[in-house]
């Protein structure tokens, strides 16, 4: 019997506030659980977790200027891992400029890259379609919500409303 290749596993989650965090089960954790979960369903294709944690709690997906990307980046590039496997598209980015930098970095390193939830396979153009389009939208959710903070922003601004910063003169 032909024994299959070890693939070591990383599981990145990440979480745009820190409301939460502190609890005994965080939505970090559930996205944990939930990778695992699909990663002990491949053992049989040799599928293995990797036992550090990559996890970014309260950071934007509008970059990648996150702590545990940047480890998972450098772990990559030590040839450390095969397989990045997240929650959702959207947990490892919310640009499609940053989403797609990162894909091509996956692939130049030999790097599988695995949506939970999402299922597509990133090694056909209809799957890499699939992957554009879901970022596509994730971007303009972000987008849309940038746009209804600045809207509500400036209402509460117009009805003279404090909106945080430094008080003007003499309101301090």
């Amino acid at each position: 019997m032909e024994s299959k290749k070890k693939i070591l596993c990383a599981i990145y989650s990440r979480v745009s506030t820190t409301e939460g965090l502190e609890q005994e089960f965080s939505s970090l954790d559930a996205q944990r659980e939930s990778a695992e979960s699909y990663i002990q369903s491949q053992k049989s294709e040799g599928w293995e977790i990797y036992p550090e944690r990559y996890d970014d709690g309260g950071f934007t997906g509008a970059n990648t200027e996150r702590p545990a990307l940047q480890k998972l980046i450098d772990d990559i590039k030590e040839r450390k891992i095969n397989c990045v496997v997240v929650y959702k598209v959207d947990r490892l980015s919310r640009s499609l400029l940053d989403f797609t930098q990162l894909l091509e970095f996956f692939d130049q390193n030999q790097v599988t890259f695995v949506s939970v939830t999402q299922h597509f396979n990133t090694n056909t153009s209809m799957g890499r379609l699939t992957l554009n389009i879901l970022l596509s939208f994730a971007q303009f959710e972000r987008e849309i919500i940038s746009e209804r903070t600045r809207d509500k922003m400036g209402a509460a601004k117009k009805k003279g409303r404090f909106i945080g910063g430094r008080p003007p003169l003499g309101y301090d």
